[in-house]
């Protein structure tokens, strides 16, 4: 929005210089993006009169006049303009004065003859106004007075970045009533009287598009003068606006719209078939515009017909065959109320942006339409007159906007300023925003004012009460930062150093996403029903892993594809469980999942290459529980699994619970998931690993250390793992590890049993051990064998 200052103060009467305003407007949240001189800088230039003028003897395109500036002497100065003719008043400069780009009057000579001054065009004095000749003045205009002063000159131009919401300071009504709000300054505005209809003449309306054109009104002006000059004040304030003059019918339209805030057009009565038809286009309707473009229309624009062709697209742009022209009579003034939502987009989609369509996009005051229309009425008879009739009226209630009563809290309003503003103060700036206010127990009850649409619930209540009173009002406070220490115990396991140690043992992590699809997750986990998604982003992800598995298998396979050889992956997330006791019907559970294919180890020509198999995941897995100090406490036992191959599986069990499953995945599956070669996975629940055992100082024996070496046999399906653990299960304080190192079965051990070779280490923190006391030892735990696995020494 660019506006004139001076035009600005003529409706608030302001106490403050430009600089101060402009910050204010700035800090009441629309952007003063610039402030410029109205014209360039000069002095010396004064109202004058042309009272003679004659023809340069010795040029023909010069011409002498003599010119009145209400001194006791005429000017004799020559000029080449084309426009220059005898009775017309001139912006003359005389000798002295000084124009822009500094530069000064002096008598000169042209072709023999003096001049002692300069008559004026627009450019010369910095003004932008397109021009052929030099300036011609009002005939009121007073002679010898200061044209600065005259042309109200020492005049500034602001240019508002005005936001979207705030449609409403798209005129200088709007922008003084923002600037008298934030003054406490009383808005003065522009009287004038309705307009008596003098003739019957009407035209019919009809809306068929009721949501998008809720009203319509249109008015005749008969015997108008069209080729009548538009005001020089209108022209400057339209100038000043960054508008351009074109006709006064034009120019009205134009000024009634920056002034009150309504866009408007006027039509060429003469050239209206019929009645007005406000309606949505037909798809491939076609029109001309003023700029004579041609355009298509689309069915979602609503446009202004009468009962044979396109008039105009409704709010945004006319048609070149109703246009207003310099032979123009009969004219028909239209105003009008169109939903932002029917606006909106139009114009860009046909390539245009008018000052009409950026208003009422943004919304338009619905209440205002009758007033503009009187307003454009009395400036169209006073400047070009002519003969009016009545206003001819359409609207659908029901479709115009309501207004709107907002509940504003006292507690909700101290606490979003973090100030306490009396309640007078906000009474009162509630009031001159425009709102209807009722004071209740807890705050205020607000009617939103027709033309503040974007006031819709308490927080813009609140917002405005802040920006009116100004936040450089409200005191600055410290902000309170009550910090508590988290909660963070030392047994806890980080999730970061089990990540850590895989990526050392080189794996790379991968996260998947939690949707999978339900065939192949069927394959992995068949006993538990997963939720299906009711609107899923595709087939392939419309199920709810119960694995971290399926996605892993397809990264790996997404790999192989691409010639990645040696796969190392794992994933630390979710899975989710359907449970009816659990909160949402879903559980959901921490998983740590991991698979490896491929060789065991990076090519090397010192190495052998071979291929990766059980034993090297479990050993990863192992590093992995031994980071819990208590690695001791978790068993692998062969187990059934559906996706793992029946020899090569094993379910991973603490405390007697199974907590995860390892294995090669089965044969049949590896075609299911486009797998190539021998695939190893383990998954594990993260709750059962991520508590630590905390190590504790004790005291170290400075006795020396014993070892015993004892075979025993036992039956072939007794696990080894459970021999070496039953060693230290004795209450015999001087064995301190045990530890399998030679399994054999073969000649000298019978069909059915094993042979554990296990290194027994003894050691006292108090004395020297002796024979004794180590064979008594090592006597008790193969009796403690022998009870627990009919086990035996080894002969």
């Amino acid at each position: 929005m660019k506006f004139s200052e001076f035009w600005l103060r003529e409706w608030v009467k302001l106490a403050i210089n430009s600089e101060e305003l402009t910050h204010q407007i700035t800090m009441a949240g629309l952007e003063v993006n610039d402030v410029a001189p109205v014209a360039g800088k000069f002095t010396g230039v004064v109202v004058g009169e042309v009272v003679e003028c004659g023809l340069h003897p010795d040029a023909d395109k010069l011409c002498i006049t003599k010119v009145n500036v209400g001194g006791k002497e005429l000017l004799e100065i020559i000029c080449g303009a084309s426009n220059c003719r005898l009775g017309i008043k001139v912006a003359v400069a005389t000798i002295g004065a000084v124009l822009p780009g500094n530069f000064k009057i002096k008598v000169a000579k042209l072709r023999g003859q003096s001049s002692y001054g300069m008559l004026c065009s627009f450019t010369e004095l910095g003004i932008n106004v397109e021009s052929d000749g030099i300036m011609e003045l009002p005939a009121e205009a007073i002679l010898g007075t200061n044209f600065r002063e005259f042309l109200s000159l020492n005049d500034v131009t602001i240019n508002v970045d005005v936001t979207a919401n705030r449609a409403d300071c798209l005129s200088i009504k709007g922008m003084a009533r923002e600037v008298g709000i934030l003054n406490r300054a009383d808005v003065s505005v522009p009287a004038f009287k309705n307009v008596k209809p003098l003739i019957n003449d009407k035209i019919s309306v009809a809306i068929e598009a009721p949501i998008a054109c809720p009203r319509y009104l249109n008015r005749i002006v008969k015997n108008v003068n069209a080729k009548a000059t538009s005001p020089l004040w209108m022209q400057e304030k339209l100038r000043r606006s960054s508008i351009r003059s074109i006709n006064p019918i034009v120019d009205i339209t134009n000024y009634v719209m920056l002034e009150q805030g309504q866009p408007m057009h006027a039509f060429d009565l003469m050239k209206i078939e019929g009645g007005i038809v406000v309606r949505m286009a037909k798809q491939g309707e076609q029109m001309t515009l003023l700029n004579s473009n041609e355009v298509e229309l689309n069915d979602n624009t609503l446009i202004i017909t009468d009962h044979n062709k396109v008039l105009a697209i409704a709010g945004i742009f006319g048609d070149e065959s109703s246009g207003v022209t310099d032979e123009t009579t009969d004219v028909l003034l239209e105003a009008a109320f169109f939903a932002p939502d029917a606006i909106r987009g139009r114009a860009r989609s046909y390539g245009l942006h008018t000052d009409s369509s950026h208003r009422f996009e943004r919304g338009v005051d619905s209440n205002l339409q009758y007033h503009a229309m009187e307003r454009a009425t009395q400036l169209l008879i006073e400047i070009c007159g002519g003969e009016t009739g009545e206003i001819v009226s359409k609207e659908s209630a029901e479709h115009l906007p309501k207004a709107k009563t907002i509940s504003l809290r006292r507690i909700k309003l101290n606490r979003l300023l973090g100030h306490c503003i009396s309640s007078d103060d906000v009474v009162e700036i509630l009031t001159r925003l425009g709102c209807d206010v009722e004071t209740t127990e807890s705050g205020w009850v607000a009617k939103t004012p027709s033309w503040r649409f974007d006031l819709t619930i308490e927080e813009d209540l609140v917002e405005e009460v802040g920006r009116i009173f100004g936040y450089n009002n409200i005191p600055n406070q410290a902000p309170k930062a009550c910090l508590t220490m988290k909660n963070c115990k030392e047994m806890n396991q980080p999730l970061k150093r089990v990540r850590d140690l895989l990526v050392d043992r080189g794996y790379h992590e991968a996260i998947t996403y939690s949707f999978v699809e339900p065939k192949q997750q069927a394959l992995i986990v068949c006993d538990v029903k997963p939720l299906i998604l009711q609107h899923p982003i595709s087939a392939e992800m419309s199920s709810m892993r119960l694995s971290l598995w399926p996605g892993l298998l397809n990264v790996v396979a997404y790999n192989q594809k691409r010639q990645q050889s040696r796969i190392r992956l794992f994933e630390a997330g979710l899975r989710f469980i359907p449970e009816v006791t659990a909160e949402n019907g879903m559980r959901q559970e921490m998983m740590l999942a991991g698979v490896i294919t491929g060789t065991s180890s990076e090519e090397h020509w010192n190495i052998e290459s071979n291929t990766v198999d059980f034993f090297d995941l479990k050993g990863d897995l192992e590093a992995i529980l031994e980071l819990t100090a208590n690695e001791i406490a978790y068993s692998f036992k062969a187990s059934k699994h559906n996706a793992l191959q029946p020899d090569q599986s094993a379910a991973i069990e603490v405390g007697g619970k199974i907590i995860g499953h390892i294995g090669t995945v089965h044969p049949k599956l590896e075609p299911l998931f486009g797998l190539n070669g021998r695939t190893i996975v383990f998954e594990i629940e993260w709750a059962a690993i991520n508590q630590r055992i905390i190590p504790e100082a004790i005291m170290i024996s400075k006795f020396p250390a014993n070892r015993r070496d004892i075979a025993v046999i036992v039956a072939d399906n007794v696990e080894s793992v459970a021999v070496v653990r039953a060693c230290l299960g004795t209450s015999n304080a001087l064995i301190q590890s045990s530890q399998l190192f030679d399994l054999y079965t073969g000649k000298g051990v019978e069909y059915g049993k094993k042979s554990l070779t296990i290194t027994l280490t003894l050691q006292s923190a108090e004395r020297t051990l002796e024979e004794n006391d180590i064979s008594e030892s090592v006597a008790e735990v193969i009796k403690h064998l022998g009870n627990k696995f009919n086990a035996h020494l080894r002969d």
